[in-house]
């Protein structure tokens, strides 16, 4: 029987999630996978036979005393408060399934501890990598303790200063989008969400992640823009005192955010990594505006994206006319074959085929008794 492979996937948004079904759907049928979460809702209706494991959720919750709230975090950690019972079974949960099930290879998407953990357990991981400053010991350290990383974008956007070792042992799939549906035309698209065909029209789309896209510089610009149609695409955040103008829509949660990226001329959106991709994948004009992430993963990514000539950036929301005009005018003239050089159809397969691989890898000769012995310590 071929040797499981387990994920770990963090439930913040639904990215990691859907990045995990994208990949799991790729494996071979007879290989045993299972997903441990917190969030065991992104996955139903996923087609695949997995094993769904509950985790705890986490997050809020209250250390139970003062004392243990002051301890401080060790560097070689990130989010270890003391005293949570919710944090011990989620531990005792992940090693006991670790062990029931023989997993032969340990997919962290993410978190520095549990990779450093698995590690600790005897059980090979992977890190999901991330773009973002990760220079820290606790990110290194996990890294380390990986046999490998998975980077699910094309390595035209690495960060110049990843270190060469560590990018020696990151496999990059390419650009891995989780959407799958049709790719319409733009005058498909319009025709079918009832837009003007010669009308410019700007789409603002963000992820599930995040505090939502700022509403107010988007009226600022549907000012600077009058003649085109503004769409926003996914949670807007208001802080009460806007002016909503009629070239500007909200449309919330759509069926289809393909179809309204197929339809726009230019899109904003956040840094996100299957927001990029789904972008790259229609072949858009991008303005990227990377929302707050820890360890600045979206301003990194965004770095990247802008310094391939595959997308424009502002500083800030712009918050005036001109400032909208301008940055605009770079977004016309972005030649749409950098941003869609980055999406690879075939990237879950890849993903999944180095999964695999190395899984095999690494457990090749297992049946035969082992020729290396533990030394004592």
């Amino acid at each position: 029987m071929k040797k499981p492979i387990a994920f770990f996937v963090h439930h913040q948004g639904r990215g990691h999630a859907n990045r995990t079904m994208a990949v799991a759907a790729e494996f071979a049928r007879d290989r045993p996978v299972s997903v441990l979460t917190a969030g065991p809702h992104l996955f139903e209706g996923f087609a695949r036979d997995i094993e769904i494991v509950t985790l705890p959720d986490m997050i809020g919750a209250g250390v139970p005393t003062p004392r243990l709230y002051a301890e401080p975090t060790p560097q070689v950690m990130h989010c270890v408060p003391l005293g949570l019972a919710e944090m011990r079974r989620t531990m005792r949960g992940i090693l006991d399934h670790l062990d029931a099930r023989d997993v032969g290879l340990f997919v962290v998407d993410v978190s520095a501890e549990i990779a450093l953990l698995s590690r600790i357990a005897s059980v090979p991981a992977v890190q999901i990598r991330m773009h973002g400053d990760r220079g820290d010991i606790g990110h290194v350290g996990a890294y380390e303790a990986c046999v490998g990383m998975l980077a699910p974008f094309d390595e035209r956007i690495e960060q110049d200063d990843y270190p060469a070792s560590l990018r020696a042992k990151t496999f990059y799939s390419g650009g891995l989008c989780t959407s799958v549906d049709h790719i319409p035309t733009r005058a498909e698209a319009r025709d079918k969400l009832g837009l003007d065909s010669e009308r410019e029209i700007i789409v603002a789309v963000t992820g599930g992640g995040g505090s939502g896209t700022p509403y107010a510089p988007l009226t600022v610009a549907a000012r600077a823009a009058p003649d085109a149609l503004w769409l926003t695409l996914g949670p807007t955040h208001r802080e009460g005192h806007e002016t909503d103008f009629s070239n500007l829509r909200e449309m919330g949660w759509v069926p289809s955010v393909t179809d309204y990226l197929a339809a726009a001329d230019i899109v904003v959106a956040s840094a996100g990594d299957n927001t990029v991709h789904e972008v790259a994948r229609v072949g858009g004009r991008l303005i990227v505006m990377p929302e707050w992430r820890y360890f600045g993963e979206q301003t990194r990514k965004a770095e990247a994206l802008v310094r391939l000539g595959s997308a424009v950036q502002a500083p800030v929301w712009p918050g005036d006319l001109q400032g909208w005009r301008d940055l605009l005018a770079r977004a016309r003239t972005l030649d749409v074959a950098n941003l869609r050089s980055l999406y690879a159809p075939d990237a879950a397969g890849r993903a999944a085929a180095w999964l695999e691989g190395l899984t095999d890898e690494l457990w090749e000769g297992a049946e035969k008794p082992a020729a290396l012995q533990i030394a004592a310590n």
